[in-house]
């Protein structure tokens, strides 16, 4: 026993103190690619390579129309090494949690030139004020409801058991959910928090519908990763429904493939209001 004591004085803290203070990310860690419309001279080369189909391109004569989906985004760089205008950039931001899915989603339309590349940059819309407003309101009414305590049932919905993962390391001494009266629990009849993982098989439907019934109300349902939210990789096929929402009403979805405890403490803590929307 006193030799554990003394390994623990020598060790000290090592609990970090996001979100109180920025995360130290690592140099090599894959993000939120960061997009220069205006630099972007053309974005098939991009929409070609990403796997997940997170980058469209839509002509409609003169026009064209690009959709970036940072809910179907894995954060591959792909599209960071297609184009050699570098109008893409990759980022260390993992902090995309939000409380509506099309605030995931950015749109720019271009005048397009005679060779099918990008003229001018005619908008880039966002959804970002109304998701601010529809934050707002939902992190008040949950807030009310649930406290400064968070009881979680997490539910693996067919995913590849990297958010898994991730998930477990929000336990450790090194992000240590509990110090903010968050817990996991292993009965949704325990939860306040239904923390859904995967692209959500057919085989899982039923189970996952049965889980959210079991849990009381007020719950929140948080979809994480990009399979969570989209499908990710797996899309939707006859295997797979192709993200949470396809079953349950969402409250918050957190991107990444898989996302970083801090992303997921980020999301967390959005979704009962403990923590402002980006």
């Amino acid at each position: 026993m006193f030799k554990i004591i003394q390994q623990t004085v020598r060790t000290g803290i090592v609990t970090t103190t996001y979100p109180a203070t920025p995360a130290d990310v690592p140099a090599f860690f894959r993000g939120k690619p960061v997009f220069d419309f205006e630099r972007w001279q053309d974005a098939r080369p991009a929409g070609e390579v990403c796997p997940t189909q997170a980058i469209s391109v839509l002509d409609n004569g003169d026009q064209r129309t690009v959709t970036v989906d940072y809910g179907r985004c894995v954060f591959c760089g792909l599209c960071a090494e297609a184009g050699p205008d570098q109008a893409v950039r990759v980022t260390r931001d993992f902090e995309l949690a939000t409380h509506k899915r099309d605030y995931l989603v950015v749109t720019a339309d271009y005048q397009l030139n005679p060779d099918g590349t990008h003229g001018e940059l005619l908008g880039v819309s966002t959804r970002e004020d109304d998701v601010e407003t529809a934050g707002r309101t939902t992190q008040t009414a949950i807030h009310k409801l649930l406290g400064r305590s968070l009881a979680i049932r997490q539910v693996d919905a067919g995913s590849c058991n990297g958010c898994e993962l991730e998930i477990v390391a929000l336990n450790n001494p090194i992000y240590d959910i509990e110090r903010f009266g968050i817990h996991f629990v292993a009965s949704p009849r325990h939860a306040d928090m239904l923390l859904v993982t995967g692209p959500v098989t057919r085989n899982m439907e039923l189970a996952l519908l049965k889980t959210f019934r079991a849990t009381p109300d007020p719950k929140v349902v948080v979809a994480v990763g990009a399979c969570g939210i989209s499908g990710g990789i797996f899309g939707e096929s006859y295997a797979s429904l192709g993200g949470v929402e396809k079953v349950l009403p969402v409250d918050v979805y957190i991107p990444g493939c898989p996302p970083r405890p801090q992303a997921l403490l980020h999301g967390i803590l959005l979704a009962v209001g403990r923590l402002a929307e980006k």
